[in-house]
């Protein structure tokens, strides 16, 4: 992108790997007007592009996951299962994150994703008194190797609009997606990426 490629040219879901890659460089959007913008400062670091290509070349070599398509229906979310996505990475991929809605704004741990007629639920595995409200140390755990124990925002009760797109996501023909990471930080103490679990179907529901 940049220089002979243009944002502009190129097709929907192609424009949204850019994303992808415009919010994982800019999280809060570089303060650009524009994703070309971004893109055409991008093209005029050589340095910069090169060790982006090193580094996904070392992420592919060391990948233990072979990852997958999500199901039909879901062909134009840029996201596979089993594959590692940060926040931003995600949040483009889903058409949340835009330049006048940055990914920093994202803090409820699930997302809407209208176009894509998906429900996004981002699961933090272990959380800490430290960097989790008493109200949101919800229980999300495996129960099974197909089966997953999700809790609902507290606001989310089952006759609300957003409770019964839950339940009835198959009847009205949207998706659900989890996303799931062990723990808030890495060793690095920055944002651990999310393993994409892929698509889920409701099989039960209380409280």
């Amino acid at each position: 992108l940049g220089g002979r490629v243009r944002y502009s040219s190129l097709d929907e879901r192609e424009q949204r790997f850019a994303r992808m890659l415009f919010f994982s460089l800019w999280p809060n959007a570089g303060g650009f007007g524009s994703y070309q913008e971004g893109f055409d400062v991008l093209a005029k670091n050589q340095a910069v592009r090169d060790e982006i290509s090193q580094i996904v070349a070392i992420a592919l070599a060391s990948a233990t996951h072979v990852t997958a398509p999500l199901e039909q229906g879901m062909e134009g979310v840029t996201l596979r299962t089993h594959a590692h996505y940060s926040r931003e990475e995600a949040l483009a991929a889903l058409d949340w994150a835009s330049l006048t809605r940055k990914p920093s704004a994202f803090v409820t741990g699930v997302v809407w994703s209208e176009s894509m007629a998906t429900d996004a639920f981002f699961v933090t595995l272990q959380k800490s008194e430290s960097e989790y409200k008493a109200t949101t140390m919800y229980r999300d755990f495996a129960v099974s190797p197909d089966v997953f124990h999700w809790e609902s925002q507290n606001a989310t009760s089952t006759d609300s609009p957003v409770g019964q797109r839950y339940l009835h996501h198959r009847e009205l023909g949207s998706h659900i997606l989890i996303l799931a990471r062990t723990t808030k930080s890495n060793e690095w103490k920055g944002p651990r990426a999310f393993r994409c679990l892929g698509p889920a179907t409701i099989a039960g529901h209380q409280g």
